[in-house]
């Protein structure tokens, strides 16, 4: 691990300011601020693709269609830009009017490149940082695109490492939170893994001006696949992990930035062995000590105190991935049979909806 102490201190103590940002893991800090809408990646019954957006109650306010499976996306603050991503392998981005769903842009990957699912705006909602691959030399990178100018490409940082996926802004403003899974894949070869000897994952942090990598977290273990992050009001980092070592191992999947280093949270053997060795979803409510991640392999859903890495809550839910965050305290989470689902600390998870299409793995 490495990483330059005085920006991480700078981010902590600016950290307890609130500031409101638009991101793939963040809600505004209003407090008592309810999003009219969420949004989320379809598959659907004929086997086509799309983007929904649906109320608090569940009803759907439109539906846009995208050529392929998108997997999840970010709002532009201050504008009606929504973005969705594609993914396995990305080869565009969609921009859609976040009011009516009409299409604005489709954004091509450059030639040699695919995006992986995810993206975050500046807090000005100018700047789009994207995680990508360059797959023939395997190299993770993150693309940046002016939004003012019809999303061109106008910048592009080395992430000195394989296979990024989920990225977030910390509450700093400035600093860029990346999931570097360490998974080499090549679109020629399908999702075959092939480097699971030699990966090295890892927890990011990165200048969003400069590019500079000023923190760099290794897990434990070299098969703890750093996939998803998410960070709290209080500008705490969380990240979640997919286990690629053997099947009957349960090692930690879920950890927290503390003191300068990873800090992993184990539960009980009922558990880890609930959660399959894979989460796809890691959210830290932005009212409360609280997180939340899914495994949709293992088809449970989890609620976990963020300080003391104590389990709150585990719910069976069948295919569960997507989550957001509910004003109040408790969270949305979304399943790949087309639920959507109330999780809460203290009642019963409560079905909100049940819709004829497949939620992908993400909400925004």
């Amino acid at each position: 691990m490495q990483i330059n102490r005085r920006t991480l201190l700078k981010a902590s103590l600016t950290a307890s300011i609130a500031v409101s940002l638009t991101g793939c893991s963040l809600l505004p800090r209003k407090a008592g601020y309810q999003p009219e809408r969420y949004a989320g990646a379809v598959g659907l019954p004929d086997g086509s693709f799309g983007v929904s957006t649906f109320n608090r109650t569940g009803d759907i306010q439109w539906q846009a269609p995208v050529e392929t499976r998108c997997h999840s996306g970010c709002n532009r603050p201050g504008q009606k830009d929504i973005l969705f991503f594609e993914r396995r392998p990305g080869w565009s981005f969609y921009v859609f009017d976040a009011k009516t769903g009409r299409r604005r842009h489709r954004v091509m990957a450059q030639s040699g490149e695919h995006f992986v699912g995810h993206g975050v705006f500046s807090p000005d909602g100018r700047w789009l940082y994207a995680t990508a691959s360059r797959y023939e030399p395997g190299e993770g990178i993150v693309a940046v695109y002016d939004a003012e100018k019809d999303y061109e490409r106008v910048n592009t940082f080395d992430l000195a490492g394989i296979g990024p996926h989920e990225i977030t802004l910390h509450p700093d403003g400035n600093t860029l939170v990346i999931g570097l899974g360490g998974i080499l894949t090549h679109p020629d070869y399908d999702r075959i893994k092939l480097n699971l000897d030699t990966m090295k994952p890892a927890l990011i942090l990165m200048d969003r001006r400069s590019g500079e990598v000023v923190g760099r977290f290794t897990p434990e273990h070299h098969h703890q696949s750093t996939r998803h992050v998410s960070v709290s009001s209080a500008g705490k980092i969380y990240v979640a992990f997919q286990y690629q070592g053997p099947l009957y191992e349960t090692p930690p999947l879920l950890a927290r930035i503390e003191e300068g280093r990873l800090r992993e949270y184990q539960f009980d053997q009922n558990t880890q062995n609930a959660l399959a060795n894979y989460i796809a979803s890691v959210v830290a409510h932005p009212e409360n000590d609280l997180v939340a991640a899914a495994s949709p392999v293992g088809g449970t859903a989890i609620i976990f105190r963020g300080h003391t890495g104590e389990l709150v809550s585990r719910t069976r839910i069948t295919d569960c991935a997507g989550i957001q965050a509910l004003a109040g305290g408790d969270f949305l989470v979304s399943s790949g049979q087309g639920k959507l689902i109330r999780l809460s600390s203290r009642q019963p998870a409560g079905e909100i909806a049940d819709l004829p299409l497949y939620w992908d793995h993400h909400l925004v």
